[in-house]
């Protein structure tokens, strides 16, 4: 299959970024398909232009392979605040649907488009329907019910067009993707008839090196890789290190790896409280990140306390660390909960410090044998079922019976066209 991957956000692993559609088409690309990633070549983790952009600056559209998996760059404005991240999001769907970049590519059989920007997934839609191919959804985000559970109204005008770009993608595709498992209802409401298939993110097995046994020596660390923004609650984890200070745990040490809107405020916030027990460092790549699990005790992943995570979710950073063999600590509520699953950590409710600290205390506490048998479950729950060439085969399964139906949909279509011509 030649298929078309259409994702804003789509970054190789050796830069910030979302990894998730480099994963399947390195993977897929080695079950013999042929993948193009369409994506900007603007990247939102780190707000910067990508290297091929540095190299020829005039372009619009640079087609590059990166280790093995071919990108299609395609330029959209550079934004820092909300309004100019928007046009950027508009900018990147018009060229993904119309530029001549695009239509260079050879055909594909089957287009993705994935609704980390509902814009992104209708360029994939419309690509789809000009080209008279099948048109995949991926769901990874509920828009809008995302934005009415952080706190916007219902009856915003932009809730209100993703509304209907929503149940538009909902009601045209051919097959949906969704990565979280409780929002399948909620995609038949939107007036999706076609097979839903969850397939949730995966793990770079190949970058994820077999565990070692943690370094068993003082401090006790911590550590939290990701964007530090309002969604992943890093305040809670610094109330959680002002909580250990307090109790004398000068014996722990909390790191987060990483950028995002709220570093700064964190950073003063750690100032003013004189903590000595917690620490902020730049970005890793992915490429490199499990050598800083590897150095770490345990990992700790957190979540607001919104009601939008009754659909699921689906962490990056949440596989990662069990691929690490580190205990997780998990503060959230979900639908889904792979670290309970598995026996590889500890969850405690969202957005409560003491209850994150005493986790905190109880693992440090816990025996480096014990600690070690939990992490190494958390290896082997990945490997069963998150490893990229699992998904991958999971995925060329739902396309195979997409295109199958497509086409005996197509057949019976040219049948009815016949009769019709013939009486």
């Amino acid at each position: 299959m030649n298929i078309w991957m259409v994702n804003h956000y789509a970054v190789p692993p050796d830069v910030p970024g979302e990894t998730r559609a480099f994963g399947f088409a390195e993977a897929l690309n080695r079950q013999g398909h042929d993948v193009t990633l369409i994506s900007s070549a603007f990247r939102h983790a780190d707000l910067k232009y990508c290297e091929a952009v540095q190299r020829e600056p005039k372009k619009t559209a640079w087609l590059e392979s990166c280790d093995g998996v071919r990108f299609l760059w395609l330029r959209a404005s550079p934004y820092g605040g909300n309004l100019r991240r928007i046009w950027n999001m508009a900018e990147f769907a018009i060229r993904a649907r119309f530029d001549r970049s695009v239509r260079d590519l050879p055909r594909p059989d089957v287009i993705i488009g994935s609704t980390l920007t509902l814009f992104a997934a209708l360029a994939a839609c419309r690509l789809a329907r000009m080209l008279r191919i099948p048109f995949v959804f991926e769901v990874r985000d509920v828009w809008p019910q995302t934005l009415i559970d952080f706190g916007i109204s219902r009856w915003n005008p932009g809730v209100i067009l993703f509304g209907m770009v929503e149940r538009y993608l909902c009601r045209n595709a051919r097959a949906i993707i969704t990565l979280l498992p409780a929002s399948i209802g909620h995609l038949r409401a939107c007036g999706a008839l076609c097979e839903i298939a969850w397939i949730p993110n995966g793990v770079h097995l190949g970058l994820a090196p077999q565990p070692q046994r943690p370094p068993g020596y003082a401090p006790f660390t911590v550590v939290f890789a990701g964007s530090h923004s309002q969604a992943n609650s890093p305040a809670t984890l610094v109330q959680a290190a002002a909580t250990l200070q307090s109790r004398g745990r000068h014996d722990i040490r909390i790191s987060l790896f990483g950028d995002g809107p709220l570093k700064s405020h964190l950073r003063e916030d750690a100032v003013d409280r004189r903590l000595n027990n917690i620490e902020f460092k730049n970005w890793v790549p992915k490429t490199e990140i499990f050598k800083v699990y590897s150095s770490a005790d345990a990992t700790v992943a957190l979540l607001q306390d919104v009601e939008l995570y009754r659909f699921g979710m689906s962490l990056n950073k949440l596989h990662d660390y069990m691929a690490a063999g580190r205990p997780v600590l998990f503060a959230a509520r979900s639908f889904n909960d792979p670290i309970s699953e598995s026996g590889c950590g500890i969850v405690v409710p969202p957005e409560d410090p003491v209850a994150l600290a005493d986790a905190i205390e109880k693992l440090a506490e816990m025996p480096l044998e014990e600690r070690w048998k939990m992490g190494l479950r958390g290896r082997e729950y990945v490997e069963q079922h998150h490893d990229f060439d699992i998904l991958a085969a999971k995925l060329e399964d739902l396309l195979r019976r997409t295109l199958r139906r497509f086409d005996e949909s197509a057949r019976g279509q040219s049948a009815c066209t016949a009769e019709s011509g013939v009486r």
